[in-house]
């Protein structure tokens, strides 16, 4: 579209499923990168992508012309088949249904990328349902707590 300029900044946060500690360090940047480049592949900006074993951030500039959905869809299947075809895991692997998309100015792009760039720093005191439930609260979204994840205790 002509005369049609914009940049939205979102945090999208999914889970393994069943919240498996499954993604390994030996193969976690790899896995980064690959999400990173379906991001860009799909003409959109990736800013950082970042997560522990059992979940993953992924900070992006969204195009108006992206839905959300459509993107984290391609991102979790090709993800998946990158993960299962490279047998890296002996049993098969999957994402959970469900995700959470965060929107943020351009001024906190970088507490953003920070916040996400340190993830074992800030898991080390908090638990990713913690994290997930505090962000929930933060933007004022509705949920209720047996649909978030199928969470493993």
């Amino acid at each position: 579209m002509a005369n049609t300029y914009s940049q939205l900044y979102i945090q999208i946060v999914f889970a393994v499923k069943g919240r498996e500690n499954l993604i390994e360090k030996s193969w976690k940047d790899e896995l980064h990168k690959y999400i990173a480049g379906i991001i860009k592949a799909k003409g959109q900006k990736p800013i950082i992508v970042n997560g522990m074993a059992d979940h993953i951030h992924v900070f992006i500039g969204l195009k108006p012309s992206m839905a959300i959905s459509d993107l984290v869809r391609d991102i979790k299947n090709n993800s998946t088949n990158f993960i299962n075809e490279r047998k890296f895991l002996k049993s098969k692997f999957s994402w959970q249904e469900g995700y959470g998309a965060f929107s943020y100015s351009h001024s906190h792009i970088q507490t953003v990328y920070n916040y996400i760039l340190n993830q074992e720093e800030h898991h080390k005191r908090r638990k990713f349902r913690e994290e997930y439930t505090e962000l929930l609260r933060k933007f004022e979204i509705e949920y209720n707590e047996q649909y978030v994840f199928d969470w493993l205790e």
